[in-house]
Formats: structure tokens, sequence, C-alpha cells
């Protein structure tokens, strides 16, 4: 069996579908299937191509026994609609000469979405290439950007409705990371084949990456701080603001500190909003690959993730949370709904606080500060619970034997 990934995103950047990819890439290696990668040259979250990659059109490399293919992709770190759109729009053309060009057959091409746009490449070479589409959805597109307020054209919004069912109704299968997403797509298109294509960790490749025990040391803190750590993009969806307003309320404990790694579209005014409260307790670090990030949640006593109190993110299970879980790190739950219920009710893998609310963030922290027995207790709920629920043998297995069919 032949499978092309196609996806705007991939290591070495950092994110949630650029790791995930990798890994079911390997996964499914091992099954037999041969596995090749279609991506852009990488530049997120920064907007800037990296250097190596600089004035090509296409390169082909191989990562960690995976080929991959890229293609130019017209980057910039301008937030305005047109300059976003001119980014999807020129990878969905560059991918579709390098797929007809560059990569053979296959008999599955499998789409990561957002961007929803990329779809339009994928249906083309399922054509040229006489393959079945898989269309996975990470974040159901264009609801989530209309519900954040990134997309308010009605026309835009209107013609991305279209073409997102275009696309399910032309896909053998769709393929979804969280329960709410396939309930969702379900309900709408009742008579299409889904399938919870759930997130994990690989907790024997986490176990084998190398701590850092001087790490704490080097960045000036003691054995006695008690190190938050959230590791992701700074972006609109996550509602950062949370931490510092939390910050600024635990100020009269200084052995708590807040230590934020990453970029994205939100950190500059973030790093402002520090600097006006004068908040010596939040640290921002900036991003690394997914390999130095690991020596941080050793080094950290607990993971903070929140997103914003949208219903839409009722349905979302950010990634960041397994890696936690494979190390054993309780974690700070911001997010109501399916993450909740799923890790903090069945999972008792740590704590949750109402989203947006620092308040209750501020409680939740001087609690876990205070009770390590807990703390330690709900590493290892969490750490059983993602062998249970949310190993990606067991995950790749489920999607293995449905494309076998």
């Amino acid at each position: 069996m032949r499978i092309l990934i196609l996806s705007q995103y991939f290591i070495p950047e950092t994110g949630a579908p650029q790791g995930r990819l990798l890994q079911w890439a390997k996964q499914l290696g091992k099954k037999g299937a041969t596995v090749e990668i279609l991506t852009a040259m990488p530049n997120y979250p920064e907007m800037k191509i990296h250097e190596g990659y600089r004035g090509k059109f296409y390169v082909s490399e191989e990562i960690q026994g995976v080929k991959t293919h890229r293609a130019w992709i017209y980057a910039t770190p301008g937030k305005a609609l047109f300059p976003r759109l001119m980014n999807y729009f020129s990878f969905v053309f560059t991918s579709l000469l390098a797929g007809i060009f560059k990569t053979g057959r296959y008999d599955y091409i499998f789409c990561e979405s957002p961007p929803l746009f990329l779809g339009i490449t994928a249906w083309l070479l399922k054509i040229f290439k006489g393959a079945r589409l898989i269309f996975n959805v990470s974040d159901l597109w264009p609801e989530s950007a209309e519900k954040l307020g990134l997309v308010t054209n009605r026309f835009l919004l209107g013609a991305a409705s279209s073409l997102e069912g275009f696309l399910y109704r032309k896909s053998f299968l769709i393929t979804g990371q969280t329960r709410g997403i396939v309930q969702n797509i379900s309900a709408r298109f009742p008579r299409k084949n889904v399938l919870w294509f759930k997130n994990g960790a690989d907790v024997k490749e986490l176990e084998s990456m190398e701590s850092d025990p001087g790490l704490r040391n080097r960045l000036g803190f003691s054995s006695a701080d008690f190190l938050l750590l959230y590791a992701g993009i700074i972006g609109h969806a996550q509602g950062l603001e949370v931490l510092l307003l939390a910050a600024e309320k635990l100020r009269l404990t200084p052995a708590i500190k807040f230590l934020i790694m990453g970029s994205g579209p939100e950190k500059e005014k973030l790093l402002r909003m520090k600097e006006a409260k004068a908040l010596d307790n939040v640290i921002f670090l900036e991003s690394r690959p997914r390999k130095e990030v690991i020596p941080f949640i050793h080094a950290s006593d607990l993971a903070v993730i929140p997103l914003k109190r949208l219903d839409l993110f009722k349905g979302a299970i950010p990634s960041k949370i397994f890696e936690n879980l494979a190390l054993k790190k309780p974690i700070l739950l911001g997010v109501e709904g399916e993450a909740k219920e799923l890790l903090i009710d069945n999972g008792h893998a740590g704590l949750a606080f109402i989203p947006e609310d620092p308040d209750d963030l501020a409680n939740r922290v001087l609690y876990l500060y205070s009770h390590e027995q807990e703390r330690i207790e709900f590493g290892i709920n969490g750490y059983n619970y993602l062998l249970r629920e949310f190993n990606p043998e067991i995950i790749i297995n489920e999607f293995w034997n449905r494309i076998n069919a």
C-alpha cells in the first residue's frame, strides 16, 4: 500500500500536526505501507522560510526514514486576510505541481486540514494518481475561523463552507482528531464514513529522549521554585492572557513561575502586557524544536493548557496534553467539554479551571503548589490513561483496519 500525506505543516516546524503526521507515517511504515509526505518549505509559526530552504522551489529529503517532498510557499508575517490567502493558495498551486511531477502513484491521498483549501490539491491529486482521498480534520474550518473572528467576509465563509462539503463528499474516509469533530461531521454528512483518529503520544520514544537535570539552574530557578509550563503556539485560540492575569494574582507567592514557550501572532501583545504589569513571575522562552522542548517538560512541575471559552472548543483536545501525560506531568486544563470529560473526569490527570478565569486558575495553582502528593498521583494517573486510551499502536491499528476493510 502506498500513501501520500499532504500537509502544509511538517517537521522541523513545531506544532500539533507536524509531530502527529510524522508519528503516523512511521507507525504505518511498520505496518508495511510506503508513506511519503508532500509539504511546504518550513516556515511556521514565524512565517519565514527556514535557512537552507530559501530560494528553492522543490526539495526532496528524508526525515526519520520518511521520504519528504517540499514545495515553495509564499510566507509572510503579515496578519491581514490577503497575505494569509496568498500563503494558503500559493501552496495549493505549488503542491499540485510537485505532486504531479515529483511523486509517483498512490493508493491513498491523506490530506491534513486546516488549511481547508489544501483539499483542492488533494482532490486533484486523487484524480491524477487514481487514489482514494482520506480527509483528516484536526480543526473544523471555516467554523472555527468564523467564531474566532479571524474571517468575517460572508462571501469567503460561504465559499469555504461549500468547499468543505464538496471535499467531504469526495472523500473515501473522513477522519477527525476529536470525538466532537467526528460527531459534527457525521451529523451533517450521515452517509459518510467517519473515524475518530485520536491524537496520542509514543511513550517509548518520549522516554528515550534525554532530560536535562541542570536546566532549572541554568534558567535561574531553584528546586523550591514551582514551574508551570505552557509550550505551544501563542495564538488567538489559546487565550493566554489568563496566564498573565493569574500570575498577577500570585505575586505574593514568588516561588510560582509561569513559563510560556513558543511563538505566534499574539506573542508581542502578551510581551507588552507582561511589561505593563511588571510580571517578573512570567518568563517567555523562544520556540524550540520538539526534541528540545522535552527537557523543559521534565524540568517543570506541571503543564497549563488553556483555550478560549467558546462552544467551538468543547470538542477540542489540545495535542500538547499527551506529551505531558507521557512524561507523568500533571495538567491544569482550561478547556471545557470533551477534553475535561476524558482527561480530568475519567483520566484524573490533573485539575480543570474555568477557561479565561484568572481567579479560578490562580486558586488551582495554589492548591497544586501545596499538594505535592496529589501532583504525583495525577501524573501517574495521566500516564496510565494515555497507555490505555491514546496508545499510537492501537490508534493506527484501528485506522489500518478501516482502510483495509
